[in-house]
């Protein structure tokens, strides 16, 4: 069946540390967004503009994302802004939930929600009637599987970096000064090339002092970003692992990017917890840009729950 067009249906605009999101509620699964669709939304001049699209669809109506359907109810389908999918996205998740809490679909307090890269527990305080507030993640446990002689080169210079997994793949480099990276509006380039064959995210890091990181990121499918959850924790892991330092206790770490600071906590056990600001900014309906199965169907907040 031939997708149709939607006639007008609801966005939200939002942002984590000024890492902006569309956010499209489609609690039945709908929508079938194709990439060049995400490609038009997310475009700062054609579209509304934005550093990635969050699809918010009820877990057992995503066929992704239906085996978690028990623990979670609902799914972050998160999209890179060149169209393709990613599997997690630690500021996209605070906005979600903050949106999901201050919308009246979930209660404050801890929830869970399905991405590709597993469940996530998000922890949202409070409701807010101005879609504001810090919201904290339980990111889980970093993962550092090599391979050893990962190195990232900008212009020429290079640096050595170590490979962190946060459910998503980065390349942390540590730096003397945050301009050594240059402007990044091309990709630094990441050896060696088969190391991350679907992409990789690279932190440039700056050590301010114990436990005071700043941090530059290029993402994955983005370019270079305001903000990055999982580059922020991927830079503690990486720090951590440079020290050789083990937390006998919660260790917190304040991470400096620039579009503001972020909140990472290393526990003993190896996970960590993110936090910081999340907004819901704006509201509106789209143009037809993007389709669903079937005949046109209208949208309405009563259904929208």
């Amino acid at each position: 069946m031939t997708p149709a067009p939607v006639a007008a249906w609801p966005f939200l605009k939002g942002h984590g540390a000024q890492n902006d999101f569309l956010l499209l509620p489609d609690p039945h699964g709908r929508l079938r967004l194709l990439p060049e669709d995400v490609r038009q939304l997310c475009d700062r001049r054609v579209g509304i503009g934005a550093d990635g699209l969050l699809r918010a669809v009820h877990t057992a109506t995503d066929p992704e994302a239906a085996t978690m359907a028990e623990r979670a109810t609902w799914f972050m389908d998160y999209r890179n802004p060149d169209g393709s999918p990613a599997q997690m996205c630690g500021n996209g998740i605070r906005v979600l939930a903050r949106y999901l809490v201050d919308a009246g679909h979930q209660d404050p307090g801890t929830l869970a929600i399905a991405t590709r890269a597993g469940i996530r527990h998000v922890h949202v305080p409070s409701r807010s009637p101005e879609f504001t507030g810090p919201v904290t993640v339980l990111m889980g446990r970093p993962a550092l599987p090599g391979p050893a002689g990962i190195r990232v080169t900008v212009a020429d210079r290079s640096w050595p970096a170590t490979h962190v997994d946060m459910g998503n793949p980065h390349a942390v480099a540590f730096v003397d000064d945050l301009d050594d990276a240059g402007d990044l509006r091309t990709p630094p380039t990441v050896t060696p090339a088969d190391a991350y064959p679907a992409g990789v995210t690279v932190e440039f890091v700056a050590v301010r002092g114990p436990q005071h990181l700043a941090v530059r990121v290029h993402e994955r499918g983005v370019g270079e970003t305001r903000a990055c959850g999982t580059g922020a924790c991927a830079a503690v892991a990486g720090a951590l692992a440079r020290t050789g330092l083990r937390p006998a206790g919660p260790l917190r770490f304040a991470v400096d990017l620039p579009g503001g600071r972020l909140t990472i906590t290393a526990n003993p056990d190896g996970t960590m917890e993110l936090i910081g600001p999340a907004a819901i900014v704006a509201q509106g309906t789209l143009n037809p840009t993007i389709r669903i199965p079937g005949p046109r169907i209208g949208w309405s907040p009563a259904r929208a729950r």
